[in-house]
């Protein structure tokens, strides 16, 4: 018996390394996450690798994170069945693997978060950390400020590490909401460090010059001080609110005054702040081709397969709804209806209850949301942070559904006599 025992002492120190090891590694995919220039990023090749060596080592799928495996399965054969009926494949099976791998990636963070909760943490600082330097690389890009900085625009837009302005503004999202989390609930002394990421991140996502962004940072930052006065109801907490939103909008009101004194800046917000351009309402342009599309796909169960549409009209889709059809058919269509459906109302009804995970699960949950409503105007189909928010908010619900089983059970056992 000692000899067991003296075995089991010499594992753990063995076994919370490997945890360690493993939970960084997490981390570091995600920082990874910020920095797509290409394809495939190294983000592709870190998270291929950790969801194969974690997957064999024995990580498990519950019957939660099993039901969003199954949507995403049947969400990706209808996009496999559509590649069928193209007669220009070329590309398509490239397509549908990524399609793949990010719905993996889902799973594997939800599998990951359900293991052991405190990953929540670690996962959203590394998106903080990948946000702030991504931004900043977008911002010094936009003025130019050292030889070959132009590698981080496009058309006159921050686009940090990333391939598309309207991918890098909508990725520092969910980090500026966690900022403001901490800056709402946490202590003063740690406040100047947390309004410094801030700043950059909003200017990151101001120089985006991406409308959808924009949006979402208004929508979303709303959201959360909704919901956060909802959950705390006491007069001080209300109050260190209402102090800090009429600062921010202060100081968000002298931040665009300046940037707005520099022509550069000017002529493009005066450009972008209109809500349809040119290339919406004009003809066939995009609202136009929305129209186009859903009609065609009405006579298309199977849909026609990725990338069709572009070729046909010389634009893509722009809409993640008509994007799940032409792209997936009726069968990926309605199942991501359902996902998104089952998601939205699943995470409302948890939305509120007093958890370790609540405030991970209500930033994700409003960024979905958020994505959602975009989604009429922009396609979020593989973008990698809806894939990762798809996961943290499906593993929130997994610790839900195994917190609720335990109290169940401890309810059950007799009381002590």
């Amino acid at each position: 018996m000692s000899a067991l025992v003296q075995d089991q002492r010499a594992f753990q120190p063995r076994l919370a390394a490997v945890t360690l090891f493993g939970s960084t590694m997490i981390a570091f995919g995600v920082f990874l996450s910020g920095f797509v220039m290409s394809e495939p990023a190294p983000y592709e090749l870190i998270m291929a690798g950790q969801i194969a060596v974690w997957f064999l080592l024995g990580l498990s799928i519950s019957r939660t994170v099993g039901l969003l495996l199954a949507m995403l399965l049947v969400f990706n054969v209808g996009g496999l069945l559509a590649i069928t009926v193209m007669k220009d494949m070329s590309g398509a099976p490239l397509y549908a693997a990524v399609s793949i791998f990010l719905a993996m990636t889902s799973v594997f963070y939800a599998a990951v978060i359900e293991s052991r909760h405190q990953r929540l943490t670690l996962i959203f600082k590394a998106w903080v950390a990948a946000a702030v330097i991504t931004a900043i690389l977008g911002i010094l890009g936009y003025f130019h400020a050292f030889p070959g900085a132009g590698a981080f625009t496009r058309y006159d837009r921050a686009m940090g590490a990333f391939q598309d302005p309207n991918v890098f503004g909508p990725y520092l999202i969910a980090p500026i909401l966690y900022l403001m989390h901490r800056l709402l609930t946490g202590k003063l002394l740690q406040s100047p460090l947390l309004i410094a990421g801030l700043l950059v991140l909003v200017l990151g996502v101001f120089l985006s010059f991406s409308r959808a962004a924009w949006g979402l940072l208004a929508f979303s930052s709303l959201m959360l001080i909704v919901i956060m006065l909802l959950k705390e109801r006491t007069g001080a907490f209300r109050m260190k609110i209402l102090v800090l939103s009429i600062a921010a909008l202060v100081l968000f009101a002298v931040a665009l005054t300046i940037a707005l004194q520099f022509d550069q800046v000017s002529n493009l917000f005066t450009t972008r702040a209109k809500l349809v351009q040119d290339y919406d309402g004009a003809h066939m342009g995009r609202f136009q081709r929305h129209k186009i599309g859903f009609l065609l796909s009405m006579e298309r169960p199977l849909g026609i397969g990725p990338m069709e549409l572009g070729r046909m009209f010389g634009e893509d889709e722009h809409n993640i709804w008509l994007k799940s059809l032409t792209t997936y058919g009726w069968l990926g269509f309605v199942t991501y209806i359902i996902m998104i459906g089952w998601t939205l109302a699943a995470g409302f009804r948890y939305l509120l209850r007093d958890r370790p995970w609540q405030p991970f699960l209500m930033i994700s949950w409003i960024v979905i949301l958020g994505h959602c409503l975009i989604g009429n105007v922009i396609d979020t189909d593989h973008w990698r942070h809806f894939y990762m928010l798809l996961g943290i908010i499906w593993g929130c619900f997994a610790l839900e559904h195994r917190f609720q089983r335990q109290s169940r059970r401890a309810a059950a056992l007799p009381s002590p006599a």
